[in-house]
């Protein structure tokens, strides 16, 4: 009779030893997936900070585009015969995280490499505007002061001014009177009404009315679509006035304030235009190379065909 109650003494303890070591088994397989989970959330707050942080500056205007991910969703998983082990959730999850954190390092760097080049483009045209803001020196008057009238010989002098004045006049009074002909539109649309105006001075070739006119337009209705037209215009203008270092700067604005605008990319390709007849070849060849980049197959036909012709009169490599 002792020897049986020690016997299931004995057995008692064994089976609780086994339920202990059951327990502690189970906790060991749940415990590792969880801190396996608390790292795979931890990383994929990480990655929506950061693709937060790209998209911010990739779409700085606050349009609202989202960038799909190039990650492929999972395949099917085959069948599973019974007993076999399944695959685990949290390694199929590390996995499609390990892919996206793979394709943001790219688009990192493809946005830090075109961050390089627009500040290189921003330095040139600083530079160019300053060169084109010095006033040019007189060489018979490199003081810039006024000089002065020539005294009266008599009735000479006052009857050859007379002749001279009228001289003056009349081209002015037949290119005010010419400018006066050019008909302002009134359709009831404000925006569209001023750039339809000043694209008949342009197209008129009053390259300075123009000039003002468009400007204008730009300043009152920057917020209307017409905007990203009136700009690129503004640069034809001034590039057509034989003054391509204002007209780079204006069409570099207009791409820059408005990337989206329906002239964005034609103005980048005019400012490439600008620089070549600045000879500033290798500069032109940078604003092509962020006309690739940024609007590849997007890019309009006629644009597509400025860049082309573009890059080989620059000799741009590539």
């Amino acid at each position: 009779m002792a020897a049986k109650s020690i016997e299931l003494l004995i057995s008692g303890r064994s089976v609780a030893r086994a339920l202990l070591l059951a327990g502690a088994s189970v906790h060991l397989m749940f415990s590792v997936p969880a801190g396996a989970q608390r790292t795979v959330e931890g990383r994929v707050d990480r990655l929506e900070q950061e693709m937060r942080a790209v998209q911010r500056k990739v779409f700085p205007g606050g349009a609202g585009q989202i960038l799909a991910p190039e990650v492929s969703p999972s395949a099917p998983v085959p069948g599973v015969a019974a007993g076999a082990p399944a695959t685990s959730p949290i390694a199929d999850l590390t996995s499609r995280i390990n892919a996206i954190e793979s394709q943001l390092a790219r688009l990192t760097g493809q946005v830090e490499e075109n961050d390089y080049r627009l500040r290189q483009l921003e330095e040139n045209f600083k530079k160019m505007s300053a060169a084109a803001a010095a006033p040019a020196v007189d060489p018979a008057n490199p003081f810039g002061s006024p000089s002065a009238p020539l005294p009266d010989r008599g009735g000479q002098g006052a009857a050859s001014s007379t002749p001279q004045s009228d001289n003056t006049q009349t081209p002015l009074l037949a290119r005010t009177e010419a400018v006066a002909a050019v008909e302002r539109p009134s359709t009831g649309n404000a925006a569209s009404d001023s750039y339809t105006y000043g694209y008949r001075l342009w197209n008129a070739k009053f390259y300075p009315e123009a000039q003002i006119q468009l400007q204008e337009t730009v300043d009152k209705f920057g917020k209307d679509p017409i905007a990203s037209r009136a700009h690129n215009l503004l640069g034809r203008a001034y590039l057509d006035d034989k003054k391509p270092a204002a007209a780079a700067k204006i069409f570099y604005e207009n791409y820059r304030e408005r990337p989206n605008g329906d002239r964005a990319a034609e103005s980048l390709a005019w400012v490439g235009e600008a620089l070549i007849q600045l000879n500033r070849l290798k500069d032109a060849c940078l604003a092509y190379d962020e006309l690739a980049d940024v609007f590849g197959s997007n890019m309009p036909a006629n644009v597509r065909d400025m860049m082309t012709k573009g890059r080989t009169r620059a000799k741009c490599g590539g």
